[in-house]
């Protein structure tokens, strides 16, 4: 057990106190793990463009204060009542979603969105009492994705945390909590490429490029990354895309550019943007009788996607996958695993790294497109 158990934990935090504004690291009190949670140092972070987005505050309605982060490796400080399966000194990964393993997706081996757990981006309180962990004079300070790992500890729920592999370098794997997964997983379990086989990847940020390496991985002859932005082809020829296309160099829609490249449609597409009219274009340009694409990028709440019925009775299918389909305390120890035996690599993605002092820089990395992932390192 460990000698602050049970206790008030004083650390610092960096705390966005309104949107957009730059984060101020605060001195702030975490209480201890109430039943079902489990109280975590946390030791290496990184930024997701989702941080960014709800720091912002665009389109969503603005919940501050707030800690953010949610990407993230540590240690397991205490554990509340009922936790059994995690124990102090554990190696662990945060997890944005969860998995209770008791409710019908849990159980179900097709799907990973766990009733209990599933992402909440409106909740900034504990599920137990409906109230905060961290706070600062008494005054609450609301949580983010149930993770809050821009912290030197966080209280998450024990259904959130990946027991990993102790000897896996935080540093490196802390990229599995979000981002890498969400778009590796969509090429591997999702689309499932066969080998040989021609993938298209439409957008190439981070999420697409872990799903161009699920492509590289599973052994795809040919990976076409499609792109507005020009700057970004260099890079993605680092992570398995062999070939780039820039719709706007053409005078026609990009699926039809694709269709006429492949010699009727690529195998397996996955879609990385949000955008809907590259959803569209991911649809029409996989092959007919067999094609298969993917939607990982979350669109506008008013857009519609539409295409022509014929497409699908053409036998094209479409799929949209949450988190990569994995589960997180099953699955991600195995992704761990995978880097650990070097079957995936992650150092590739991570471009920065800033104290925690600094953390400031690694919104400015991203918002200017100089990072794909910023690790901040708590213990400077």
């Amino acid at each position: 057990m460990s000698s602050t158990a049970g206790q008030v934990i004083r650390c610092k935090a960096a705390v966005a106190w309104e949107a957009g504004k730059p984060l101020v690291i605060e001195q702030v009190e975490v209480a201890p793990p109430q039943k079902d949670e489990v109280r975590m140092k946390i030791l290496f972070t990184s930024l997701c463009h989702t941080d960014v987005y709800f720091w912002e505050a665009k389109g969503q309605t603005p919940l501050f204060p707030r800690i953010f982060g949610h990407e993230a490796g540590g240690i397991v400080e205490s554990v509340g009542e009922g936790v059994t399966d995690l124990a102090p000194g554990d190696h662990v990964l945060p997890i944005f979603t969860g998995e209770c393993k008791e409710c019908r997706h849990c159980k179900s081996k097709e799907s990973n969105m766990c009733e209990l757990l599933r992402i909440n981006t409106d909740r900034g309180v504990m599920l137990s009492d409906g109230q905060t962990r961290f706070s600062i004079n008494g005054k609450p300070i609301y949580h983010f994705l149930g993770t809050s790992t821009f912290s030197e500890y966080t209280v998450v729920h024990v259904g959130c945390v990946a027991k990993i592999n102790p000897v896996a370098p935080l540093d490196k794997v802390c990229v599995l909590s979000c981002g890498f997964s969400t778009g590796f997983g969509a090429t591997v379990n999702v689309a499932k490429p066969d080998k040989g086989s021609m993938v298209a990847i439409f957008g190439l940020g981070a999420v697409g490029l872990a799903a161009a390496e699920g492509a590289r991985v599973a052994g795809a002859s040919r990976v076409i990354g499609v792109d507005l932005n020009p700057n970004r082809f260099d890079l993605a020829k680092k992570f398995g895309v062999t070939e780039c296309i820039n719709p706007k160099d053409h005078d026609r829609p990009v699926q039809q550019v694709i269709v006429e490249a492949t010699n009727g449609g690529v195998d397996r597409s996955v879609e990385c943007t949000g955008s809907i009219s590259a959803m569209i274009s991911a649809f029409e340009c996989v092959h007919d009788g067999w094609g298969v694409c993917v939607l990982v990028g979350v669109p506008n709440k008013d857009d519609a996607f539409k295409t022509h019925p014929i497409n699908f009775l053409n036998e094209r299918t479409l799929k949209g996958t949450f988190y990569g389909n994995y589960k997180p305390r099953t699955d991600i120890p195995k992704v761990v695993e995978m880097y650990m035996n070097k079957e995936v690599e992650l150092e590739k993605f991570i471009t920065h790294d800033v104290s925690f002092e600094e953390i400031n820089k690694a919104f400015d990395y991203m918002m200017q497109g100089e990072s794909l992932r910023c690790i901040i390192r708590m213990d400077s």
